[in-house]
C-alpha cells in the first residue's frame, strides 16, 4: 500500500463474537454466505455477486456515508475454521477469521487492517478517527446482535 495522506488513513480492527448454543459449522456457514448478511446486518444494505470468490457489498452504518467493497475470497477452511478476504473499493486491505468453539458455542476472532480509499474517508482521517473508529463498533455490535439472532434455533 502507498502511503498518501496525513495518517493514510489505516485502521486496524479486533472483534471477538461468542455466539452460545451455536456450533462452529453454522456460524461458518453463515459468515461465508455473504448474501445472506442483509437478512441478518442492518449495516449491510446490499450483495451482489460479481463471480465465484467476489462480491461487492455496500454498508451504512450510523454516520452518514456508505462504503462499497470488493471482498474476494483467499481463503475458506472449514476444517480449520478460518477464512479470510481481500478488500478492495472505499476500503483496501484484508479480512480475516478465526472460528473455534468455546463454552457450550462458537467464538469468532475477527480482524481487519484496512485503509480508507474513499476520497471523503481520506480527508475526513485526521479530525474524524474517533468517529471512524466509533462507528465501527456500533457496526460490528449489531452484527453480532443480528447474527446471533439469525442462528438462534426456533423455539
Amino acid at each position: 500500500m502507498d502511503h498518501d495522506g496525513p495518517a493514510s488513513a489505516e485502521y486496524r480492527f479486533r472483534s471477538s463474537w461468542w455466539l452460545p448454543g451455536v456450533p462452529v459449522t453454522r456460524v461458518f456457514d453463515a459468515v461465508v454466505d455473504l448474501e445472506s448478511y442483509p437478512r441478518w446486518w442492518p449495516d449491510v444494505r446490499s450483495v451482489r455477486r460479481v463471480d465465484d470468490d467476489t462480491a461487492e457489498v455496500v454498508c451504512r452504518s450510523s454516520l452518514p456515508y456508505r462504503l462499497v467493497i470488493s471482498m474476494h475470497r483467499e481463503q475458506q477452511d472449514p476444517v480449520a475454521g478460518r477464512v479470510r478476504v481481500r478488500l478492495g473499493g472505499d476500503l483496501e486491505g484484508v479480512l480475516a477469521g478465526v472460528l473455534r468453539a468455546a463454552g457450550g458455542g462458537t467464538r469468532l476472532e475477527i480482524l481487519q487492517q484496512v485503509r480508507a480509499r474513499k476520497p471523503l474517508l481520506r480527508r475526513l482521517d485526521v479530525v474524524a478517527r474517533p468517529f471512524f473508529r466509533a462507528n465501527h463498533t456500533w457496526m460490528m455490535r449489531r452484527g453480532h446482535r443480528g447474527l446471533a439472532a439469525y442462528l438462534r434455533p426456533p423455539g
